[in-house]
């Protein structure tokens, strides 16, 4: 099990992955619209990223919930690079 800080856990998370911290006090998932929680009092909520989260280790893995999100998974990806390369070379064009 690979242990990330909250930086690297959204550097890594995946459409359909879900991220739990240490005992599962925390919960989320990574949907094509964002990062939102599941359980507690913000199940369904998004995640925001506040001062508490920076102290968490988390581990990202999958479960049977996640496989309705995976055929959607390459196609996001692809956009997300897609629009990444685009961003870099509108920047390299303007120096």
């Amino acid at each position: 099990m690979e242990w990330l800080t909250l930086g690297g856990m959204l550097q890594t998370i995946r459409i359909g992955q879900k991220a739990s911290t240490a005992g599962h006090s925390r919960t989320a998932v990574r949907r094509p619209d964002g990062l939102f929680w599941i359980g507690g009092i913000l199940d369904g909520k998004p995640v925001e990223i506040r001062d508490y989260l920076f102290s968490d280790i988390w581990t990202i893995y999958e479960d049977e919930e996640s496989a309705e999100w995976i055929p959607f998974r390459e196609e996001l990806e692809h956009k997300e690079r897609e629009m990444i390369e685009n961003q870099f070379m509108d920047e390299r064009l303007r120096k």
